[in-house]
């Protein structure tokens, strides 16, 4: 028996074959890994956070990638949080022994194992998630597990960093205003790209937000504005693309 066959990959919980929104200027598949260490009060992914009750089979996934060899650029792994699996560089591994590309998506909340993959060259890509400023501010939006220490970890690592990343900022009206996108502005300066979401309340995982108006587009430009202070490429998701800020570093 292989090496790789003897390990245990992560259970997939859910995949899409194809996205052009999710690894900007390429085209991939999407891999869902269940469970995550935070509860995010605004998540909208809540049935990601317990484990499956039924796990797409890795071979199935490969057979679907394989046919689509040649056109397809990589595969985005999100989730739930990956890094929650202690076997997540294997999974990279197959992948990139099939010529795609890897893009992780994640909380930054395990820095030793964002520092892995980076030295190993597994990923091509990183977002990582901005909750909130790294003080009492991020557990109040994540929760008492949120490792804000680790979170300025991950941050640093990623802006030291040759891979290409972008953090990424769901702007909840009841956490994030003005006063919060300058204090994450102020952490993350220089940094190359900083996405702001627009919160859905719809399905949050606080019922008590599912009443909060989202910002409207105006607004969430002018938040955009105060970001490329900080950020030259600050921009909200689904709108065009200004940059007017200061010099990103390269």
């Amino acid at each position: 028996m292989s090496t790789q066959a003897a390990i245990t990959l992560p259970p997939i919980a859910g995949y899409h074959p194809t996205t052009l929104i999710d690894w900007p200027g390429r085209l991939a598949a999407i891999v869902f890994l269940p469970q995550c260490n935070l509860r995010c009060r605004f998540c909208h992914a809540s049935a990601m956070l317990a484990p499956p009750q039924e796990a797409i089979p890795l071979e199935s996934i490969l057979a679907h990638l394989d046919e689509r060899r040649g056109w397809l650029d990589g595969v985005v792994i999100c989730g739930g949080e990956p890094t929650v699996w202690p076997t997540l560089a294997p999974l990279c591994e197959v992948f990139r022994g099939r010529g795609l590309g890897v893009k992780l998506d994640t909380n930054g909340t395990h820095p030793d194992c964002l520092a892995g993959l980076l030295a190993a060259g597994l990923v091509d890509a990183v977002a990582m998630d901005l909750k909130a400023p790294l003080d009492g501010r991020y557990r109040q939006v994540c929760g008492d597990a949120a490792d804000v220490d680790a979170v300025g970890r991950s941050i640093d690592l990623l802006m030291s960093s040759a891979v290409d990343y972008e953090f990424r900022t769901t702007v909840c009206p009841a956490f994030i205003g003005e006063a919060e996108v300058r204090a994450m502005g102020e952490r993350i300066a220089g940094a190359r790209r900083w996405i702001l979401q627009r919160f859905e309340p719809a399905h949050a995982l606080d019922p008590a937000l599912r009443t909060v108006r989202p910002y409207d587009p105006p607004v969430m430009e002018s938040l955009a504005a105060i970001g490329r202070r900080y950020v030259a490429r600050c921009l909200v998701r689904g709108q065009p693309e200004r940059c007017c800020g200061r010099a990103p570093v390269v």
